[in-house]
């Protein structure tokens, strides 16, 4: 966890833009001495962070590079609950596994764990998800809405609206949504959401959103059998990303909808998600574990489920499936 003093730091050398602060300054905001402020500066530009320092004039914040560490993620963080809370990972098996795990320790709403790998990342019907190190977002974070564990499909589509807002507005990049949980960008597959709970009959006790998002993988970097389905936001807008202004984009929409949610229910998030379906509106195949339905999706319930009208008329609700 960072501290707070290197946080007062980076938020002091943040707020002051191009131009330089003393280290007397620094120290007054931290609440420390002048030399320790040398050595928290030390720490933060061996974290990553490019830090330019003048004699005489102190010390100005260049750049933070593609770092996604909490002190990373915490500078520029404009959220009051999400993501306030970091858990960084260099390499995990899975990082819904340690959310669950953090979850029965009674961590915080808002809680966020993040990784630069997962060796065992896994998608929805358990799946497998590539997630190979340094070039992307594999992260899962903690929710505790005081509802009924029905409504947790919902988290699914909310997240999927934050994340598609969250990459046009800093990869000024248009994105689809295939339903339940794929973000696609000209049909190939640059986004996974996996939403789990835990929860008694009545009331979730915990709710775990994993986001995968392909950020800078190049082409080269997809295995051979991804290669015609998947791509990145890299590969699409023909240049790198910074991983951590995303994570920040997508926390901050995130706080925004789920709050709406809490005060409206789903109805202005409903209209939202089907301005950005790709599946709405077009004739499509249902695959769920038992049968195989065809038809006109003509939309989603306020829960969630996708509504499928065969060729005899009949409205089907498709819990979960396969689309094509």
């Amino acid at each position: 966890m960072v501290s707070e003093i290197r946080r007062s730091i980076l938020t002091a050398l943040s707020s002051g833009g191009d131009q330089f602060l003393s280290g007397q300054e620094l120290a007054e905001k931290a609440g420390c001495s002048r030399t320790a402020i040398w050595k928290h500066i030390e720490d933060l530009r061996q974290a990553g962070f490019v830090i330019e320092s003048k004699r005489k004039k102190g010390y100005r914040l260049v750049s933070k590079g593609d770092s996604i560490k909490e002190s990373d993620l915490l500078l520029g963080l404009k959220t009051e609950t999400l993501g306030r809370t970091v858990h960084y990972f260099e390499s995990v098996e899975s990082t819904q596994k340690i959310a669950h795990q953090l979850a029965q320790e009674k961590a915080p709403e808002g809680t966020l764990v993040i990784a630069e790998e997962q060796v065992t990342g896994r998608g929805r019907m358990a799946r497998q998800w590539h997630s190979p190190k340094g070039t992307g977002i594999w992260m899962s974070l903690l929710l505790r809405p005081l509802l009924p564990p029905q409504k947790a499909p919902q988290f699914t589509l909310i997240a999927a609206v934050a994340i598609v807002e969250a990459i046009k507005e800093v990869c000024e990049l248009k994105v689809d949504i295939k339903w339940p949980n794929d973000l696609l960008i000209e049909g190939r597959k640059v986004t996974g959401i996996l939403t789990e709970l835990q929860a008694d009959s009545e009331q979730i006790h915990s709710l775990i959103i994993g986001m995968g998002i392909n950020v800078n993988q190049s082409r080269e970097d997809f295995p051979s059998e991804l290669s015609s389905i998947a791509t990145s936001l890299a590969i699409e807008g023909n240049r790198q990303f910074s991983r951590s202004s995303l994570i920040q984009a997508i926390m901050k929409n995130l706080e925004t909808y789920y709050a709406i949610y809490m005060e409206e229910g789903f109805v202005p998030i409903k209209a939202k998600w089907e301005s950005y379906a790709v599946t709405i509106g077009r004739t499509i195949t249902a695959r769920t574990l038992n049968d195989e339905i065809t038809g006109y999706a003509s939309g989603i319930t306020e829960e969630g489920v996708l509504l499928l009208v065969d060729q005899s008329g009949k409205t089907h609700k498709i819990y979960s499936a396969d689309i094509e």
